[in-house]
C-alpha cells in the first residue's frame, strides 16, 4: 500500500514540478507590438495582457503550494505519519486522501481552519495542533 501511495505522490509531484518549469516567468509583452495602434486598442491590449500575466502568477503559486504539499506528503509518509491529520492526530479518511493525497487535515480540522481564514484572515500565525485550542474542541 505505501508503494502505491509513494508512486502516486512522486507522479503527481513530477506532474506539478513539469507544469511549474512551463510556465517559468512571465514574460513582458510590449503592448504596442500587438497590431490595433489606436489608443482604445492598446489600453485594451494591455489590460489583456496584465489579467493574463496575473492569471498565470496566480496558477503558478497554486502548482508551488502543490509541489511543497506533495513533497511534506512523502516525508510524512517516510515517517510513518501520512494519513494522520497534523491537527487532531486522527486517521485522515482514506476517501479524502484518494481524492487529494497531499492533504494534512481531516475535513474537521480542515473546516475548522478555513473558518478561522475567514474570520481573522490568512495571516494566521500557529503551529500544527493549535486549532483545537481556537475552536475549543478536544
Amino acid at each position: 500500500m505505501n508503494t502505491t501511495i509513494r508512486k502516486r505522490l512522486e507522479k503527481d509531484l513530477l506532474t506539478a514540478g513539469a507544469r511549474v518549469r512551463q510556465l517559468g516567468g512571465v514574460a513582458a509583452v510590449d503592448a504596442g507590438a500587438i497590431g490595433d495602434n489606436s489608443p482604445g486598442a492598446d489600453e485594451l491590449d494591455v489590460s489583456q495582457i496584465t489579467t493574463s500575466r496575473e492569471i498565470d502568477w496566480a496558477t503558478r503559486e497554486r502548482l508551488v503550494e502543490r509541489v511543497n504539499r506533495l513533497s511534506a506528503a512523502l516525508d510524512r509518509l517516510r515517517d510513518g505519519q501520512y494519513g494522520v491529520c497534523i491537527e487532531c492526530d486522527e486517521r485522515i479518511s482514506p476517501a479524502r486522501l484518494h481524492v487529494m493525497p497531499e492533504v494534512e487535515t481531516c475535513v474537521r480540522c480542515q473546516d475548522g481552519l478555513e473558518r478561522l481564514e475567514r474570520v481573522g484572515g490568512r495571516d494566521i500565525t500557529r503551529t500544527p495542533g493549535q486549532l483545537l485550542a481556537f475552536t475549543g474542541a478536544e
